[in-house]
């Protein structure tokens, strides 16, 4: 079993354009059509959402999301064909750096504790 997970932020200046918390979001955010709806099922507030939505989009030269207006007929949120490949290639890097070092993950893995730290510093 593989105790060890990468994660991998990818930082642009000091913003992080891309990593773990975003590509879930933007998965959620395709899936139901909504920040909101995304951010409930995250278990984060709205404006926290609409926060990352707002640095991954001033990171790319164009929107990863874009919103409509609220009102009668809803507002809703959409992955533009941009966040879809960034978000293919992050997933394509993730795997690509898990195989590549695939060796190396087995044998930290295998030099674990046989549980993690409840309190890690």
């Amino acid at each position: 079993m593989n105790a060890v997970k990468p994660r991998l932020r990818l930082q642009f200046g000091k913003a992080v354009a891309i990593g773990p918390g975003k590509a879930e979001l933007l998965e959620l955010i395709a899936e139901t059509g909504s920040i909101s709806a995304a951010a409930k099922r995250m278990a984060m507030s709205y404006r926290r959402a609409w926060l990352l939505v707002d640095t991954m989009n001033r990171c790319f030269d164009s929107p990863l999301v874009e919103t409509a207006a609220g009102g009668k007929g809803g507002g809703g949120a959409r992955i533009t064909d941009l966040g879809r490949e960034v978000l293919a290639r992050y997933r394509s890097i993730l795997t690509k750096c898990a195989e590549a070092a695939a060796d190396d993950f087995a044998f930290l893995d295998s030099h674990l504790a046989s549980a993690p730290p409840e309190n890690p510093h």
